[in-house]
């Protein structure tokens, strides 16, 4: 087929996965049905490593590259497949997401980038092992618990939640602390001192080629109560998602009456429940959304319209109520990388959103 129609679709497999030729059955196959839809002809592109020239060859021959690699993948990073992506869309393939538009608004950076906006905590940025140690210090001792997250990650991954374990101390490096991750998923909490667990906190800025960071927000009690994912293609919010702890769901809640909730609520193992563009639970924060926070994202990061990835999200928890009693939502993520799952309702938007890239009608 002729490149103004090939659309490849990029995803990490090992040697084995190279010799597939259409993405049938797997997670992206409805998208690559929206796509013929348009008149768009997708094609699997399974990156590694080890055969870069192989996938350089074929994405340059493609019009588009819709790109499905998380930032870290066991011993892995991107640095190899961003590179190769540069090079394509220098050469005119359109890149979604692009590595410099991920860099501006699909890292943890963007938590303390975004903090003037209405969404945001009480985040702090540490690029050295000093002002870590600074930093955690002074807000522990106001007794509050912390979550640090590394520059790229995903699944939880560099996700930690720290808190004094005996308030109302003076805090130093020698002080107790309990520390929780992410990545575990469940209520397993670590005691150790503060001093260890900076210690071994210092790798995260070796990351990045020495540019790696650590990003600080407090931590919020709400996420007892689940969390809302926003998804949105380019500037339109095309979906929602709700994921609360394991039990919490409103129909578990509903089976368990009496029970006693979870006490140390961090990473959220339960499945996800899809809603439209038009729930009317989320209608405020679709609101603030489109309305406020992606012009001010867009204005801090500069990252114009058409380079908004064309498959996107936004993770929020729920923040203390306002005077009226309606809930706040903070953000805590924004995923570019490798979005998935991903509403049906935002399929037909995406290849709809992919074509005017490519000057298809």
């Amino acid at each position: 087929m002729a490149r103004g129609n090939r659309i490849a679709l990029v995803f990490r497999g090992d040697d084995a996965m190279r010799k597939v030729t259409s993405v049938d059955g797997s997670r992206l196959a409805p998208i690559a049905d929206a796509l013929a839809s348009v008149g768009l002809a997708a094609e699997p592109a399974v990156f590694g490593e080890e055969w870069a020239g192989e996938i350089r060859e074929q994405l340059l021959g493609v019009a588009a590259a819709l790109v499905w690699v998380d930032p870290v993948t066991g011993s892995d990073d991107r640095s190899v497949l961003d590179a190769l992506l540069r090079e394509v869309s220098l050469a005119g393939v359109f890149v979604s997401a692009h590595p410099d538009v991920i860099l501006r608004m699909g890292t943890k950076e963007v938590l303390y980038t975004t903090r003037e906006l209405s969404w945001a905590a009480d985040t702090y940025l540490y690029t050295t092992p000093k002002e870590l140690s600074d930093g955690l210090i002074r807000l522990l001792a106001r007794g509050q618990a912390r979550v640090l997250k590394q520059y790229r990650g995903n699944g939880g991954i560099g996700v930690w939640k720290v808190e004094v374990a005996r308030p109302g101390r003076p805090v130093t490096p020698n002080s107790a602390v309990l520390v929780q991750s992410a990545r575990a998923r469940d209520e397993t909490v670590e005691e150790t001192t503060l001093g260890a667990f900076l210690e071994r906190s210092h790798t995260y800025f070796a990351y990045a080629g020495g540019e790696g960071c650590l990003v600080d927000q407090p931590y919020l009690p709400r996420i007892a109560e689940g969390l809302i994912r926003c998804y949105l293609v380019a500037d339109e919010v095309v979906g929602f998602c709700r994921q609360y702890p394991e039990g919490r769901s409103p129909d578990e809640l509903a089976a368990s009456a009496g029970e006693p909730a979870p006490s140390r609520v961090f990473g959220l193992p339960a499945a996800k429940t899809m809603f439209g563009p038009d729930e009317p639970t989320l209608g405020q924060l679709r609101k603030a959304f489109e309305g406020e926070w992606l012009p001010g994202l867009q204005r801090v990061t500069g990252v114009e319209t058409p380079s908004l990835p064309v498959l996107w999200d936004a993770d929020f928890v729920l923040g203390p109520r306002d005077d009226t009693g309606a809930d706040t939502y903070v953000l805590t993520e924004i995923n570019v990388s490798a979005v998935a799952p991903f509403p049906e309702h935002a399929i037909p938007r995406l290849a709809q959103a992919v074509a005017p890239h490519l000057g298809t009608p």
